[in-house]
């Protein structure tokens, strides 16, 4: 085997998807860390979003942002994939994993919603919060798009905030509306993951994590804000790394 070859070999390849409100701007640090160490790293921004902010409109909905994230599978011809979705990401590759399951080594759910068929994000959210939104939809955003949440809300580091505030931009309510259609368990098809962030008020992401955890899948927690790729970039590509590590070796990689 040539030196090539081998590098080849241990070469693992991530998709990273972000959250709402978010784009591939939030997963510079790790994406840089990854390539670092010689994986080969994709961090596609959805339709309507962060530098496709020009594309929005009241049409882009779940759908379509699993359609961004399987069309980049196909097209570039990925295949052992760790997807790792973060936050309403989580929404986005449960259904990439439903429709190319074959292309998916495992899945990582990074302070993400597991939602199951026929959920819609707004059920994963408490009433109130899910009302809310809606309201700032009328209010603030044509009756369609909904403005970011402050960075501050979601206990990012200081150093970061004010830059993570205005690089998020608004996004279509569909996108939270869309019941997910799911034909496969997911659980008994990949390996799965799901790491909880502990350090921030009011998470929706501790059912999430209970709920993982009731489906059999590994579950984490980490010490830190929802913004887990800008407050511990470190570690996070450390445990993304150990992730696939462990994927590898289970017998759902065989």
């Amino acid at each position: 085997m040539t030196r090539t070859d081998k590098q080849r070999q241990d070469q693992t390849t991530y998709v990273l998807v972000h959250g709402a409100w978010h784009g591939s701007w939030c997963w510079q640090r790790v994406r840089k860390s990854l390539q670092d160490a010689g994986h080969q790293v994709f961090t596609p921004t959805l339709t309507g979003l962060g530098e496709r902010s020009h594309l929005n409109s009241p049409a882009v909905n779940l759908s379509t942002h699993i359609a961004d994230v399987v069309n980049l599978l196909r097209w570039e011809d990925l295949s052992d994939v760790i997807l790792c979705g973060h936050s309403y990401g989580g929404n986005v590759i449960s259904g990439v994993a439903d429709q190319v399951p074959e292309r998916i080594r495992t899945l990582v759910y990074l302070d993400a919603f597991v939602p199951e068929d026929g959920e819609c994000v707004f059920d994963l959210h408490p009433p109130e919060r899910a009302q809310q939104m809606r309201l700032q939809a009328q209010t603030a955003g044509d009756g369609w798009k909904v403005p970011p949440i402050p960075a501050g809300r979601f206990n990012v580091n200081p150093r970061d905030a004010a830059w993570v505030s205005a690089q998020c931009t608004s996004q279509s309510i569909a996108s939270f509306e869309e019941h997910i259609r799911l034909n496969r368990v997911l659980s008994r098809t990949h390996d799965a993951t799901h790491l909880l962030a502990t350090d921030w008020n009011k998470s929706p992401f501790q059912a999430a994590h209970e709920r993982a955890k009731a489906k059999g899948w590994k579950a984490r927690t980490i010490a830190c804000g929802h913004e887990v790729m800008l407050d511990l970039p470190g570690e996070l590509t450390d445990l993304l790394l150990e992730f696939a590590m462990s994927a590898a070796l289970s017998p759902l990689a065989a």
